[in-house]
């Protein structure tokens, strides 16, 4: 088994998501390599639609797998601006790829100074025990 990754640049939340902020200030978040790694084989993935608002710890999606249902959670407030489409006909690039092809959303953040409140990866990792 390979060891899970966590990228020092990234933010993450206490529910395994991950935070990367953009160029052009949108925010893409996905699943950890501990979340993928738990989950187990990806089969499917539940998006919310661009256009979509959601709030911080609120529940947008679902990533299934061959052992369970778990819900995905929006680390921050905004607006869904892209999902990644790709995961509708290859669900395993969470798996393979988490933090690169596995991506699940990106949003516009209403605010970003809420981006600051996130873990860092050695809180991250810390909590993980």
């Amino acid at each position: 088994m390979s060891e899970l990754d966590y990228p020092e640049a990234l933010r993450y939340t206490a529910e395994h998501e991950w935070v990367r902020v953009g160029e052009d200030g949108h925010v893409r978040i996905g699943i950890t390599s501990y979340a993928q790694d738990a989950l187990g084989d990806v089969v499917y993935v539940d998006l919310p639609a661009v256009g979509d608002r959601v709030a911080a710890g609120e529940g947008c999606g679902e990533i299934e797998s061959t052992k369970s249902v778990s819900d995905l959670y929006s680390p921050l407030t905004g607006e869904i601006v892209t999902v990644n489409e790709a995961l509708e006909s290859s669900p395993q690039l969470v798996n393979n790829d988490p933090y690169g092809e596995g991506w699940m959303f990106e949003m516009k953040v209403d605010d970003v100074a809420d981006i600051e409140e996130l873990q860092d990866v050695d809180t991250y990792t810390e909590s993980l025990g």
